[in-house]
């Protein structure tokens, strides 16, 4: 049995990959602040640590005990917009409290380090899909701050011998096929989420930023890739760690835009999606798609869920079941 420790473990994407280790019959240690993140979220066989990643007694606390295997990063604050009103919060906290966790993991003996990246590294790409040998140009201070942080461990690695893996995707999507978990976020900022709410009539009619874009309906295309796919991806890239560091995007390969996505929900559903147009929001681009082909090429990893069709279903399934969110767990 391996052991692991997972920041940011009861949040979206995080509490997926804990329960992915769970059910390999690992050991998992989840550290959490509960700002975004959601109790419930955790499964009961994992250890719950609430508190701040930066904060080092707490660090001290965490990993005074048997050492961890390796530890998966997703703690962080992670809006865009919010990025561009509040820069230097973002670039410090989330800089500052990604090395410190990687300072405590070198002083504990841990020797792997799996960070949740972004694709927002890559700023407006000069092509598409997305690939490694893309410039990194970030255009939010969000996806600077990671990028900070990668170069940070690039460091960690020369010095250290700590080897990480970044892996960098746009849009997760989708819920756990069993129905077990799902997306929780205030405020909801992703399509798929807010489309469902419109649909189901928790949310408000959807608002769609612009109709004019270069794109076969006008609308902005993006790639979408399922929650538990990219935690098979996290899991996957471990054993890469064993002789080297990594840095790999995440995608689909196949983008859709919001229109498809508006029409899938509807479709799946059984509903009408309300929604309307607005104009564009400064700074997207007309189409971001990631490339996977080296990931796929150096571990085997493919999306099982690779349809829209498929991701919007669990998603739907989850949040029809779940109109509260996780606030219907406690119910």
């Amino acid at each position: 049995m391996a052991r692991y420790l997972v920041t940011g473990g009861a949040g979206y994407v995080g509490s997926h990959l804990v329960l992915a280790l769970i059910e390999r019959g690992e050991e998992v240690v989840v550290l959490d602040n509960l700002r975004q993140g959601h109790r419930a979220a955790v499964p009961p066989e994992a250890r719950l640590v609430v508190g701040e990643v930066g904060e080092p007694a707490l660090l001290r606390e965490v990993f005074s005990g048997p050492r961890f295997d390796a530890v998966f990063h997703f703690a962080a604050l992670s809006l865009v917009g919010e990025s561009m009103r509040e820069p230097l919060r973002y670039c410090a906290e989330n800089v500052a409290n990604s090395l410190r966790l990687a300072e405590a993991a070198v002083r504990a003996g841990c020797r792997k380090f799996v960070l949740s990246s972004t694709a927002a590294l890559f700023g407006d790409p000069e092509r598409v899909p997305i690939d490694e040998e893309a410039r990194l140009a970030p255009t939010s201070a969000y996806g600077e701050s990671k990028l900070m942080v990668e170069r940070g461990l690039e460091w960690a690695d020369r010095v250290h011998g700590l080897r990480s893996a970044c892996l960098r995707y746009f849009n997760a999507a989708g819920a756990d096929p069993a129905g077990r978990i799902g997306e929780d976020h205030e405020p909801e900022t992703h399509l798929i989420p807010l489309a469902i709410g419109a649909a189901l009539g928790t949310r408000p009619p959807l608002t769609v930023f612009g109709a004019d874009y270069p794109t076969p309906d006008g609308t902005c295309i993006r790639d979408y890739v399922h929650v538990s796919d990219l935690a098979d991806a996290h899991i996957r890239v471990l054993n890469l760690l064993e002789e080297r560091s990594v840095r790999y995007n995440l995608g689909n390969g196949t983008g859709y835009s919001v229109r498809q996505v508006i029409e899938t929900v509807e479709r799946i559903g059984g509903r009408p999606v309300p929604h309307s147009y607005g104009p564009r929001r400064a700074g997207d681009p007309a189409v971001l798609v990631a490339s996977s082909e080296r990931i796929r090429r150096e571990t085997g990893w493919a999306p099982r869920f690779g349809a829209l069709d498929d991701i919007v279903r669990t998603a739907w399934a989850w949040h029809a079941a779940h109109p509260r969110g996780f606030a219907d767990r406690s119910a």
